[in-house]
């Protein structure tokens, strides 16, 4: 069975009355609290998204976050108490795609939710693929190839990337990539920064001299693409 949204989350009570509130709202929505529940789901199922806590009664969030990376690319959003900023760092650097602070309001989360399962829809008259003889993208297929060796990135960071793409030579605000890509506008410098790291990681020959993604100080990025 496929389910809009996974949640792993070990306090029973909030998991379940959250899972309640998103079924109410049409969003088809399961739950699990630990690891191994986890794991034993996808045995059988399939999710769209995940909302996971940092602290499981059997291990890390973390450490579940990267062996999911593993073999999904769906959206991970990290729901956590915690309000460290290395830990925020640490959720979008292994994979995770937004962190949401405990206690949340469930119309507030649901609303997010429901912004990030309509994030990857295919937009008309979007290109399809591109490919210069290194850098090779598809879209429809959301894979990235650098080299003819396949390239993992996390769904939001493919749809960063894709935009950029997209918009190929054009310099795009930053306010422009948290409305278009994260469809929120009061995402955080911060997070930007991680994701642009990241992809610059996977896809660079030297990240910290980019040839593709491109800084424009003070403005937004662009995508360098080749013979631009």
């Amino acid at each position: 069975m496929t389910y809009d949204c996974l949640i792993i989350d070990d306090e029973k009570l909030l998991a379940d009355s959250t899972a309640e509130y998103f079924n109410l709202f049409g969003v088809k929505t399961d739950v699990v609290y630990s690891a191994l529940e986890c794991r034993n789901f996808f045995r059988e199922n399939a999710a769209e998204l995940l909302l996971l806590d940092i602290n499981l009664g059997d291990g890390s969030g973390f450490a579940l976050c990267k062996e999911l990376r593993e073999s999904t690319e769906i959206p991970i959003l990290f729901i956590s108490a915690r309000t460290s900023d290395d830990d925020k760092i640490i959720a979008l650097n292994i994979g995770g795609d937004d962190y949401i602070q405990k206690p949340y309001s469930l119309s507030v989360l649901l609303a997010k939710v429901k912004v990030v399962l309509k994030r990857y829809g295919k937009k008309e008259n979007a290109k399809t693929k591109y490919g210069d003889g290194r850098l090779e993208v598809d879209f429809d297929a959301r894979q990235v190839w650098v080299d003819k060796t396949p390239v993992k990135l996390t769904s939001l960071e493919f749809k960063l990337l894709a935009y950029l793409m997209q918009n190929a030579g054009k310099m795009i605000s930053k306010k422009e990539l948290f409305e278009k890509v994260w469809e929120d506008k009061y995402t955080s410098d911060g997070t930007l920064n991680v994701h642009i790291r990241k992809i610059r990681e996977a896809i660079e020959r030297t990240p910290g001299s980019p040839e593709y993604i491109i800084t424009v100080w003070g403005d937004g990025y662009l995508f360098r693409g080749a013979g631009q």
